[in-house]
């Protein structure tokens, strides 16, 4: 559950998404009962880190580390910054990165999805605000997909990237815990050990990220504090060869 008190907000969304102080501290207990009950049943069971691990950055382009950018965007310094200490590490132990941004064209016909995040929101915006945050730093030979979809594996060539690495362990990181990163988890547990460093996600929306959160962590990869996963890259993993 949450590393921040039972009643203080996260460090990263949007103001007015948030819960009612009243609510925040009750909603968490909840959540917390929700699963230890699970592990009563036998579910929410760790599936642990593989052997050869790939980091995925998804969405943390300006359109949604901006607060000045809602609808999409809020504040995501809390997240940024926690990625960027996992990408730290990454690069020293030479753990493959890769990042993902929206693949917007203003020309692409319009799905009924985009009725639901406004047509009008949609034609505002400008191809530049899909550029990734600059300070994860990207460098050149860390893949850049751009998706159509919320999750990073949907008509894009990521699983032939990670299979032709032999990878078999998939951290995720970044926005939003609702939506993409939830759908990237989903589409992954079956091919990867999923590892979600808690600090390094988040979402405009406060029980939006909550709710997703518990459920990535129930059933389909470790929702683990990043110290855990700094700790195993540092341990177990070789420097570049």
């Amino acid at each position: 559950m949450p590393q921040t008190g039972a009643h203080q907000p996260p460090p990263f969304g949007t103001a007015r998404l948030r819960l009612p102080d009243e609510l925040r501290g009750p909603l968490r207990e909840h959540l917390a009962d929700l699963r230890e009950q699970y592990l009563q049943l036998n579910w929410a069971g760790r599936v642990g880190f593989g052997q050869r691990p790939a980091l995925l950055v998804i969405d943390l382009a300006l359109q949604w580390t901006r607060p000045d950018s809602f609808p999409f965007g809020s504040s995501m310094d809390s997240v940024v910054d926690a990625t960027s200490r996992l990408l730290e590490v990454a690069r020293e132990r030479g753990v493959p990165v890769f990042f993902t941004t929206y693949d917007y064209d203003p020309a692409e016909p319009r799905s009924p999805y985009d009725r639901k995040v406004g047509d009008r929101n949609l034609k505002a915006l400008d191809e530049q605000e899909f550029e990734l945050d600059p300070r994860l730093g990207h460098r050149p030979t860390e893949k850049l997909l751009r998706k159509k979809y919320a999750s990073a594996f949907k008509a894009t060539n990521f699983h032939e990237n990670l299979t032709a690495l032999g990878v078999d362990t998939l951290i995720v990181t970044g926005v939003s815990t609702s939506h993409c990163v939830y759908a990237t988890c989903r589409d992954a547990t079956d091919s990867y050990h999923v590892i979600v460093p808690r600090e390094a996600v988040g979402d405009r929306c406060e029980i939006m990220h909550e709710v997703n959160l518990l459920d990535i962590e129930i059933d389909v990869g470790d929702v683990v504090p990043l110290e855990e996963v700094i700790d195993h890259l540092r341990s177990a993993i070789d420097g570049p060869a």
